[in-house]
């Protein structure tokens, strides 16, 4: 009987300790499509780590920008690892204690373009006119807001949700001028470039500080030899990237000040202000 009770013991010790190992976690993804074409353009990343780690990371998704930034700076649920921008990456590892752990390969920048029948020179002849653009605090928008510093002379800007959508629009001659990624720019031919935007670091993937370390490296290791690995090379050619980057925290210094004259804003200041 006492065997029989201590090997009963011996088995759920061993169960509960196999459970306890095994954890959820959240990967948030900035709002840059809608909410299902997001999730289903990253199951891919989610399952990778999954599969690698033994834990289980399901995709969390906003419905835009302001309620994702809210989120974030409220620190709600949802965010355990994220991936997104370089000025929301380093404002949480400066505010939050977020550490980055690879990056997309290559860096991001912007180009406001017009129809090819609309042809503009400078941004000056912007002013006054429909330009498109993802909502604040989006990098798009954040970029284009730094163009036009003068609040008296500024376009008329019109909120998409999407880039593709900002296209649609700008061909049909519904707007006159939208940001969007450069690279996607390059894609038309039927499009104009007025001017582009110094380039960012791309997205970063970092994990809040309540991942436990040992969670964290695991995570880390499976992205940047993801390449290496057969599922690993599925992951990121549903991707459509050559591999995730090595990066750390100071890999996105600096980008915070660029949320600095958003909304709720309690990072640090640039130090020429």
């Amino acid at each position: 009987m006492l065997a029989r009770t201590l090997a009963l013991l011996f088995t759920a010790f061993l169960l509960f300790s196999t459970t306890s190992f095994a954890a959820q976690y959240s990967l948030a993804i900035q709002p840059i499509l809608p909410q299902k074409e997001l999730k289903d353009n990253f199951q891919p990343l989610a399952d990778y780590l999954s599969k690698i780690t033994g834990h289980t990371i399901s995709i969390a998704t906003q419905r835009n920008f302001l309620f994702y930034w809210t989120k974030m700076r409220k620190k709600k649920a949802g965010f355990d690892l994220v991936l997104d921008a370089a000025h929301f990456t380093d404002y949480r590892t400066k505010t939050q204690g977020y550490t980055v752990l690879a990056k997309l390969p290559d860096t991001v920048s912007f180009s406001i373009v017009t129809n090819e029948d609309n042809f503009i020179l400078d941004v000056e002849e912007l002013i006054g006119l429909r330009v498109a653009t993802m909502p604040s605090p989006s990098l798009g928008s954040l970029r284009l807001e730094e163009l036009f510093a003068n609040p008296m002379r500024i376009p008329h800007y019109v909120w998409e949700t999407n880039t593709t959508i900002a296209i649609e629009k700008l061909t049909a001659g519904k707007i006159d001028a939208a940001i969007i990624p450069t690279r996607l720019a390059s894609t038309y031919d039927n499009l104009n470039v007025v001017t582009t935007t110094d380039p960012v670091p791309h997205m970063a993937l970092s994990a809040s500080p309540d991942v436990p370390a040992d969670v964290v490296e695991e995570i880390r290791t499976a992205l940047v030899n993801a390449h290496l690995h057969p599922d690993g090379k599925r992951m990121i050619a549903l991707l459509k990237i050559n591999n995730f980057e090595a990066a750390d925290n100071s890999t996105y210094d600096g980008y915070t000040y660029l949320l600095q004259e958003v909304f709720g804003y309690d990072g640090p200041t640039h130090p020429d202000e």
